[in-house]
């Protein structure tokens, strides 16, 4: 399954595990088989059984998961407690050079590695109100490429984590369908999926760059979004802008 065909089937879905499910079956086509979703800065009461905050939903190896769980690892996981000092996503590897990893920290990374998991990149997810939730992927295979993935990877859980936001307060969802915004506004957001700047988009479309801001900063309000990879992937999902394969 490719980003597009996530995106067509996550809007047809109101269950937490079919979307989780979708959202692995998407991270799998580039060898990304083991997932993670969390809430890490708020409690998030719709989980999958047995996943104690501030995780949500999992996906690994069944030694590992219990191990994990049973350890209590989630409390001490450098990944889960490191990523709100990171931008956006970030490799595991880089954990040890970027912090001063505690022993209960490196040997839940160590243990990681022992049972498989390989090549993990860590999603960093903003929300409102200093919400921070977190997607994690990792491979079981030595070839996977995290760098060459990244970009999908990221596209990929902006999709999943604003899809389950819709299943988990439906009662805010009518309310985003309502959303209206400019040609100009649309245009912008469609020039970000392609990756571009401020700078660049003001070049494609004749305006100052402080004129795209202004569009994209209005986007990013009517959207109810925290930023611009956000507002791109919920004005996408609610059919304000058409989907681009180069947003994967």
């Amino acid at each position: 399954m490719n980003l597009f065909s996530f995106v067509e089937c996550a809007n047809q879905t109101q269950s937490l595990k079919a979307l989780f499910d979708l959202l692995v079956s998407c991270a799998s086509v580039e060898a990304f088989t083991e997932v993670t979703y969390g809430a890490l800065t708020f409690a998030e009461p719709l989980r999958l059984p047995e996943c104690p905050p501030p995780l949500v939903a999992m996906k690994a190896p069944p030694d590992w998961c219990h191990s994990y769980l049973v350890r209590r690892y989630y409390t001490v996981d450098p990944v889960l407690r490191r990523a709100p000092t990171f931008g956006g996503p970030f490799l595991w590897d880089e954990l040890p050079n970027e912090h001063q990893l505690q022993p209960c920290e490196q040997r839940v990374l160590r243990e990681a590695r022992e049972a498989g998991l390989k090549n993990g990149v860590g999603v960093p997810l903003f929300g409102p109100s200093g919400r921070i939730s977190l997607i994690s992927f990792a491979s079981l295979f030595d070839d996977a490429d995290p760098q060459r993935n990244m970009k999908h990877l990221n596209a990929l859980a902006w999709h999943f984590h604003i899809a389950f936001a819709e299943i988990a307060r439906p009662s805010g969802g009518g309310s985003n369908r309502k959303v209206s915004l400019s040609e100009r506004e649309k245009d912008c957001l469609r020039w970000v999926g392609e990756g571009k700047s401020s700078w660049e988009i003001g070049k494609i479309l004749n305006v100052s760059e402080n004129t795209v801001n202004f569009h994209v900063k209005n986007a990013i309000r009517k959207l109810g979004t925290a930023n611009r990879t956000q507002g791109l992937v919920k004005a996408i999902r609610l059919g304000l802008i058409e989907f681009s394969e180069s947003y994967a």
